[in-house]
């Protein structure tokens, strides 16, 4: 934690690069699915994990940032790594950082000792597969000395602007940088101008494209309870009765792209001609693509891994009585989703939002997404030296929400006891909600402060 803060980066790979090598390459002991993207990340890479694990692979699962420890960030067969391991990954690492450092002259930065210690240990267990979550961008992310034989990108939108750009198409761009030649890129839904810049690049080193929408997707969906139930078309074939113990149409997508993902990498991605910048006909309702069995997978399987599932901290429910949310949505775009998801999966009578959120984010974007949804909101802090100040935090929201609606809590252990107290006002226990949110750092704070894993 000495090395810097995490999202202050130097667009170089030129210090990792050369910590990999002392190392002998850890990152190509085993093969790689690399996510990049702006929202749904995390949650996609566990998915893809979670498949890959019931299939009976033995799984490196890299992500960021962390909910409670940091060990969380690499996981082996769906497990953080335990303590003694975690600092022996970083005694063998470290030395090598030394000689890095006085090369350079400029230290390596956290992130990259903390990438570095992950190939290290999933070469050490060893692992049959690493899903490896990038963690700012993609061409200059640490991880990007890994070579993905799968490239998965998530959906893209407005996020990290001061380092990647001010434009999706600029963002794209940069996210793109992880899609190397041969390689099959799994492309979520995207908006016009960054799938341009993404099939672009998938042209331009000759790797393959398989897009939602078009080569794969959700077919239908039902909410059901504690989640919904799904039909997705793959790569290589339908899977029917799906269960996913997650909300919302966003997780439903997640989903879809991490199946086409362990297809892809299973088999292969089909083909359906030519990448191009062509408008194209996509998946209607109901109609099907098979592009052949090469990859197809298990159904049975397909069914159990989806259904042992989770993504914590991903509209997380940790209490009943009233119902209390755990969310890590941290941009408009990832707002959207939540406040979507929240209607319609929950059908809360009254809802009543904790916001903690970071000062270098779209604050004011956040706030529009969750004012028609939340009756009222207690607007506080997290632990981050990030977190935007609870006093500027609630000018922003008495603009949007008008000073009756908003409270301010300095303490998020307060702000959560007040907003489940404003939120049973009415007494009526079954229709009301506590929805906390705005940072992954709010959502680990408060899986903390209410012992969610002690629960479990």
């Amino acid at each position: 934690m000495s090395r810097g803060v995490e999202w202050d980066i130097d667009p170089t790979l030129d210090r990792v690069r050369d910590l990999v090598d002392l190392l002998g390459e850890p990152q190509r002991a085993y093969p790689v699915i690399h996510v990049a993207g702006t929202n749904g990340k995390s949650s996609t890479a566990r998915l893809i994990e979670a498949l890959l694990r019931e299939r009976g692979l033995r799984t490196g699962l890299y992500t960021s940032p962390e909910m409670t420890t940091l060990r969380e960030r690499i996981a082996i067969d769906g497990e953080p790594i335990s303590e003694e391991d975690f600092v022996r990954a970083y005694e063998d690492v470290l030395p090598y950082a030394g000689l890095i450092d006085d090369k350079h002259g400029v230290r390596l930065s956290f992130f990259e000792l903390l990438t570095a210690m992950a190939f290290a240990a999933f070469a050490d267990a060893p692992v049959d597969v690493a899903i490896v979550e990038a963690g700012m961008g993609g061409s200059w992310d640490a991880t990007n000395v890994a070579d993905g034989t799968v490239a998965v990108i998530t959906p893209i939108g407005l996020d990290h602007t001061r380092y990647l750009g001010d434009t999706v198409e600029e963002i794209a761009g940069e996210k793109a940088g992880i899609i190397k030649p041969g390689a099959v890129a799994v492309l979520a839904q995207q908006p016009v101008a960054a799938a341009e810049v993404l099939l672009r690049r998938v042209v331009e080193v000759g790797a393959t494209a398989a897009r939602e929408g078009i080569e794969y997707g959700v077919l239908s969906r039902d909410v059901a309870v504690g989640g919904q139930q799904l039909r997705l078309q793959g790569l290589h074939a339908v899977y029917d009765e799906i269960f996913l113990p997650l909300f919302g149409d966003h997780q439903a997508g997640n989903a879809a792209t991490a199946l086409a993902a362990v297809e892809a990498f299973a088999g292969g991605a089909p083909t359906r001609g030519e990448a191009n910048l062509e408008a194209v006909t996509r998946i209607a309702p109901g109609e099907t693509f098979t592009g052949g069995d090469a990859g197809q997978l298990d159904p049975a399987l397909v069914r159990s891994g989806f259904a042992k599932s989770a993504s914590p901290g991903r509209l997380e429910v940790v209490r009943t009585g009233p119902t209390v949310l755990l969310d890590a949505s941290h941009n408009p775009a990832g707002m959207a989703a939540t406040v979507q998801t929240v209607t319609e999966s929950f059908g809360f009578t009254r809802l009543v939002g904790v916001l903690a959120a970071a000062a270098d984010k779209d604050v004011a974007g956040m706030l529009d997404q969750l004012e028609p949804v939340l009756a009222e909101l207690v607007v506080t802090r997290n632990s981050s030296p990030r977190s935007l100040p609870p006093e500027e935090l609630a000018e922003l929201a008495e603009g949007i929400f008008g000073s009756e609606r908003v409270h301010l809590s300095p303490r998020l252990d307060d702000a959560i006891d007040r907003a489940i107290g404003l939120a049973e006002e009415t007494g009526e226990y079954q229709g009301a909600g506590v929805l906390v949110t705005g940072s992954v750092v709010t959502a680990g704070d408060a899986r903390t402060l209410l012992r969610v894993d002690e629960k479990r």
